[in-house]
């Protein structure tokens, strides 16, 4: 494992564990599978867990396997206030130590603010008390650095890391959004500036691993070493000096292997012009036909009319990149195969995922577009199909 420091020279690994996608069975965290993985994760050289308050079920789950595996002391937990839901100081309070709570431990190790929108959203939390609040948390050692976790514009981005004495950021990067969100100009300001950054969404929530047009797959096996694409989109992160950590949402054993592979082989700028072009040539063919930037985070859902917004998105993107059968399929089997269908025809357009996308996309639109394109004659007898045949 290649280890990267942080601002006071801690040694963190280049890889870290995203624990929002933790291995489910009926909803719930699958800890037998969990407790496997962060095991193999730490054997890896892993010692960087990433998780939020507002995670179903995930602060508990690692602070379970962490406890169970006594591995606390091996390891950094970083957390996320759910700043949006902050009303007053003693709520402040009374979040912190639920999640401790939930760690099963007495100290976060780095603490961020969760979705930080813009510096009206810091003023609010200022206008609370959290900056003496967090002096109190650092002076007593229960909080050991602060951060923030942001999606929008480079500008904003770069306000936000001005509006407090940061000890580090995460920012969604990738190869296709080299040049969105905070993007490339993010990454550098906050470096610059001497701030660690941990990168989220590094394969755009498994589109740059395994749901990509088949000829930009294509352009990365064609390389004649062999990676995959997934270890292309992960390569591409490590080789820039600015980034410190990259996280993914690791949910086998094969996944965690490959990928710490990866991050023990790649070093800073040792990629050349010619992968730098096979990059370029791959976002030029997922562009031409992608319809939205979703990234699947979810921060939409759950939707009050049960549509499976990230689903529907995926699949829609699908049709439109990988062919109309494909697209369809997909459609059918994440909207019609279940017992209370979560089409986009659900959508009464009440706007209420708008108001939590960190792209801020227009979701009621695009919703409207994939109901018109994919949910024509054929859907619908799918849908009905299944609901003959298939027994719920």
């Amino acid at each position: 494992m290649e280890y990267r420091l942080d601002k006071y020279g801690n040694r963190i690994s280049a890889l870290g564990f995203g624990c929002m996608r933790f291995p489910r069975i009926r909803g719930k965290v699958d800890m037998a599978t969990v407790k496997k993985l962060i095991a193999l994760a730490v054997e890896l050289g892993i010692n960087y867990f990433d998780t939020a308050y507002i995670y179903p079920g995930n602060e508990a789950a690692l602070g379970e396997a962490l406890e169970t595996l006594q591995l606390r002391e091996k390891v950094y937990i970083a957390t996320k206030l759910p700043q949006y839901l902050i009303k007053s100081r003693e709520s402040l309070e009374t979040s912190f130590h639920e999640q401790l709570r939930r760690l099963r431990t007495d100290h976060v190790d780095y603490y961020l603010m969760h979705m930080l929108t813009d510096v009206d959203s810091w003023a609010r939390l200022k206008a609370l008390g959290i900056e003496s609040w967090l002096e109190e948390k650092r002076r007593s050692g229960a909080i050991r650095q602060v951060g923030f976790s942001y999606h929008g514009n480079s500008e904003m981005f770069c306000r936000l890391v001005d509006a407090y004495p940061w000890d580090f950021c995460q920012i969604q990067y990738n190869y296709l959004d080299e040049h969105s969100q905070a993007g490339r100009r993010g990454l550098q300001y906050a470096h610059g500036k001497g701030l660690p950054v941990i990168i989220m969404e590094p394969l755009r929530g498994g589109r740059l691993a395994d749901r990509l047009p088949n000829r930009a797959a294509q352009i990365f096996l064609e390389h004649p070493d062999r990676k995959t694409p997934a270890q292309w989109g992960l390569s591409w992160l490590w080789n820039q000096k600015e980034v410190t950590c990259v996280l993914s949402g690791m949910r086998s054993e094969d996944m965690l292997r490959q990928n710490a592979q990866t991050a023990a082989e790649t070093r800073v700028d040792q990629l050349g012009e010619r992968e730098m072009e096979m990059y370029r040539q791959a976002v030029a063919v997922i562009n031409a036909g992608i319809k939205v930037g979703c990234t699947g985070c979810s921060y939409c859902m759950p939707c009050p009319k049960n549509v499976d917004i990230p689903g529907t998105f995926a699949a829609y993107n699908r049709y439109h990149t990988d062919g109309k059968f494909t697209g369809l399929k997909e459609y059918a089997m994440c909207t019609a195969l279940r017992r209370s269908p979560t089409s986009a025809s659900n959508c009464i357009g009440c706007g209420k995922c708008e108001t939590h996308c960190p792209q801020s996309l227009p979701i009621r639109q695009y919703l409207k577009e994939a109901r018109k394109e994919m949910e024509g004659p054929l859907y619908r007898m799918a849908c009905k199909l299944s609901r003959k045949l298939i027994p719920f």
